[in-house]
């Protein structure tokens, strides 16, 4: 089993905003591979599929970025998951350039209330996929830059990232460890 996360706000004015990075590869990889049958369960949007006789499901928490572990839990605890191995969280991370991809196997919430939440009600061992949003000039200006539209530079390299992320979920449903997403994936500059 395999549970693709990812993290976001739900409603219309935080759908194309850097926070909802999660949503947002989420939402674009379901379309690409005609997957549409999205349900609501565990206060998230719930897809489940399978693959190569796997479990693949996906989430997007609605229950906003905050209390994003609640839903997660839900559906962790329901289908008996691992979070250590089975557990991918996709989300924005200010403190990378923007574009850069790094998987992580574990760590601290870095100031991001999303994965506080996860951690919270989960622990700290899960897979991270963490997509740089970068980081506005002035620290008073942060809201307004992580709930903030993308520029154009910024939909030029989401354009490009999409590939990647593609990818790397393929390879997560392929069952490839950890440490070969990482080497593979994690941007090197």
């Amino acid at each position: 089993m395999k549970l693709i996360v990812g993290l976001g706000n739900p409603g219309e004015q935080y759908k194309l905003t850097r926070h909802n990075i999660g949503f947002i590869f989420i939402d674009e990889y379901l379309k690409e591979n005609n997957i549409n049958d999205i349900r609501e369960k565990f206060k998230s949007e719930f897809i489940q599929t399978n693959f190569q006789n796997e479990k693949i499901f996906y989430q997007k928490p609605l229950t906003y970025m905050n209390l994003s572990g609640e839903a997660i839990a839900e559906a962790v605890k329901f289908f008996k998951i691992d979070p250590k191995t089975e557990l991918f969280v996709i989300y924005d991370d200010m403190d990378m350039k923007f574009g850069k991809l790094k998987i992580k196997k574990e760590g601290s919430a870095g100031g991001h209330n999303g994965i506080k939440s996860i951690i919270s009600h989960i622990g700290k061992d899960f897979i991270r996929i963490k997509y740089g949003i970068g980081k506005p000039e002035l620290k008073e200006e942060t809201i307004k830059h992580v709930l903030g539209k993308f520029t154009p530079e910024e939909k030029e390299i989401l354009k490009e990232s999409r590939k990647k992320i593609f990818d790397l979920i393929e390879d997560i449903k392929k069952n490839t460890s950890v440490e070969k997403l990482m080497n593979k994936y994690n941007s090197k500059k």
